[in-house]
């Protein structure tokens, strides 16, 4: 299989990991040989509640036997679209009322980005260097990384940057800006958290002058930091929040969610100001909302933070500089890429599955589902411990 997937299916990088996979339930993944491996990735944190969670595939299944694909977004009632979004509004304060169910992250940055733009008139964007909001050209255009941006210019124009918490850069948001777009927790830099109140102070001034505020949530939002969505740990309300991957429990989808008084602008001048053809499908739309309806009802946001307690409290040693993050979002920092690429594929050797970040070669990726045990979580964080310790007696 590894020869076709190479031959046959493009890839992202020269040095794909191609782990030939069989099946996965719980914490673990399977490869074709049985061996399995200890998920410490959660499908880049696409997959809160493990992998083939029963009330998730109970729910897919069932909507598999009602109708799957029937219409244009938009157009037809269906109750798992329906009936998601109206549990979205429930969990946000006012004014968030409506949601647009789209196919993945970027598409929602897409999505979010086109509604501030008609909602001000105006097209200047300001984002974060070291940013990362998927790989579309309007998300492309809002990355904070040049390098992986400049084979594909000319992107957006009128899009401008500034430092993630530093406070000395909001005087560039302006009368002219229409939106600044943020990660709540930065991801690709190296899961940063906002610091010294910095994300009320870019409410307040987006609010002095008229700008809108963008939060990704994508990465930090659906339990992994101990609330439901990130930005309630800083005292922050955007106006407009923007989901995706874990809000799927492993199935494709994002999401951008704001006021009626702003969705409402995409229904007319322009008509369709916005549309997908398979945004809010029905299938997707069930797994979202049982996955939603779980990380909700059950007490697996409180434990995030009791995890995350327990991977601090194991994983010290003396080539770990650092644990970024907040709890279930959470970065090692080692000395260098070199110890991170050691680790990360020795780790996978002996069956405890790590990553890389996008645009930190020092950090090393844990985000695993939130239902793991802490039986799990010490023996991953054992593996990582001997690792690094044949680091330093090498």
């Amino acid at each position: 299989m590894t020869s076709d997937f190479l031959k046959y299916q493009a890839q992202t990088s020269t040095h794909p990991l191609a782990m030939e996979v069989s099946h996965a339930k719980g914490s673990y993944i399977y490869d074709t040989t049985n061996k399995q491996y200890l998920d410490f990735v959660a499908g880049v944190s696409a997959c809160p509640l493990g992998h083939n969670h029963p009330k998730v595939v109970s729910a897919i299944k069932e909507q598999l036997d009602k109708y799957m694909h029937v219409m244009v977004y938009g157009e037809y009632a269906q109750q798992p679209a329906v009936a998601l979004s109206k549990l979205i509004a429930s969990q946000l304060p006012e004014p968030f009322e409506k949601t647009y169910l789209t196919n993945s992250g970027t598409e929602a940055i897409e999505g979010a980005l086109k509604l501030a733009k008609r909602a001000t008139g105006r097209s200047e964007i300001i984002a974060a260097n070291k940013a990362y909001h998927g790989n579309t050209m309007g998300s492309m255009s809002v990355m904070g990384f040049e390098e992986r941006k400049q084979a594909f210019r000319p992107l957006l124009p009128n899009v401008r940057f500034i430092d993630f918490n530093n406070s000395a850069h909001l005087n560039q948001i302006t009368e002219h800006t229409a939106c600044v777009i943020l990660e709540t927790i930065q991801g690709g830099a190296g899961f940063i958290e906002p610091t010294n109140g910095y994300l009320e102070k870019v409410r307040t001034r987006c609010t002095q002058v008229g700008a809108l505020l963008i939060l990704d949530e994508i990465q930090p939002g659906i339990g992994r930091t101990g609330k439901l969505f990130g930005f309630e740990n800083y005292n922050c309300t955007p106006d407009i929040i923007v989901t995706g991957k874990g809000l799927g429990g492993g199935m494709p989808i994002g999401a951008f969610t704001a006021s009626s008084a702003l969705m409402d602008l995409l229904q007319d001048n322009p008509k369709l100001g916005h549309i997908t053809t398979f945004g809010g499908h029905p299938v997707i739309a069930a797994s979202a909302l049982a996955t939603l309806k779980e990380i909700i009802e059950s007490r697996l946001m409180q434990q995030a933070l009791e995890k995350e307690a327990l991977f601090r409290k194991l994983l010290v040693h003396p080539l770990i500089s650092e644990i970024r993050g907040k709890g279930l979002m959470l970065a090692l920092i080692l000395p260098d890429a070199e110890k991170v690429n050691h680790l990360i594929l020795t780790a996978q050797n002996q069956g405890l599955i790590l990553f890389w970040l996008l645009f930190e070669p020092k950090a090393v990726r844990i985000t695993p589902p939130l239902t793991i045990s802490n039986s799990e979580i010490t023996e991953g964080c054992q593996t990582i411990l001997d690792i690094l310790d044949q680091i330093i007696d090498d």
